[in-house]
């Protein structure tokens, strides 16, 4: 039996991401890292834990109970001017891990990819679409004017 997409529609639709936690050796350490080297608003502290707004997303740092390895996942941020970014980063001393290159040309933008390490050595993306001059973004709507 094979099955078909509109025949099988799930009660649970997951879409937005609400919160993300990060685990650390140092939340202080970290809380400055992310607040004052990549610009998050800080919302509160809890105990051992420090909360940082992302967008829509919220940021939870907080030091792990039991000894895990860390690594698995990496967060990848979006960001206007990769090369700025990546400028403004190494001006920080912040360990660059891969320096931002092209992953892959699009049909309305070229897809560029950087890689650092925080302050606890959890490695994060840096994500830029670069549109050609001219191509708008997505959902932006072309005005033509015409005088007459």
């Amino acid at each position: 039996m094979t099955s078909n997409p509109k025949e099988t529609q799930s009660a649970v639709h997951f879409n937005k991401i609400g919160q993300i936690a990060i685990t650390v050796d140092d939340v202080a350490r970290a809380k400055d890292f992310y607040q004052n080297t990549l610009g998050m608003k800080f919302l509160f502290d809890a105990g051992n834990l420090a909360f940082l707004q992302c967008g829509d997303v919220r940021l939870m740092i907080s030091t792990s109970e039991k000894s895990e390895r860390r690594g698995g996942t990496i967060l990848y941020f979006k960001v206007e001017d990769i090369q700025e970014t990546f400028a403004f980063l190494k001006d920080r001393n912040v360990e660059i891990v891969q320096a931002p290159h092209l992953i892959a040309k699009m049909p309305d933008h070229d897809l560029w990819m950087g890689f650092l390490k925080d302050t606890e050595g959890n490695t994060l993306g840096v994500m830029c679409e670069i549109r050609p001059v001219g191509v708008p973004r997505p959902g932006s709507q072309r005005v033509t004017v015409t005088t007459l």
